[in-house]
């Protein structure tokens, strides 16, 4: 049992580090489109955590956490969305890790 806890600990640690957090903001036709509800089952999809919400804009923000691989992966399906939406430009910046417990939509 001894040897278990430090190298749960180093795993623990490594995932942390490969861990990143984005801060993406979509413009385009992206409300009344189903655009958080697709934006949840790729998030689920994709291993992401965080959450989705509506603007006043018109736009939607996401703060999306993961491996930067799945991260990636996310971020190039926000450009396309779902079927219904037109996506005009899709912002991406480094966010701080917040480690969220799963994927909302607020």
């Amino acid at each position: 049992m001894k040897n278990i806890l430090p190298f749960c600990v180093k795993i623990l640690w490594i995932r942390y580090l490969l861990m990143k957090n984005k801060i993406i903001t979509v413009t385009g036709r992206v409300q009344n489109v189903g655009f958080r509800y697709y934006t949840n089952q790729a998030a689920k999809k994709y291993n992401i955590s965080g959450f989705v919400k509506n603007q006043s804009d018109g736009s939607v923000y996401i703060e999306a956490e993961g491996e930067e691989e799945n991260l990636d992966i996310f971020i190039e399906w926000c450009k396309n969305g779902p079927t219904w939406a037109r996506i005009n430009n899709v912002i991406v910046n480094d966010g701080t890790i917040m480690n969220y417990g799963g994927f909302i939509v607020k």
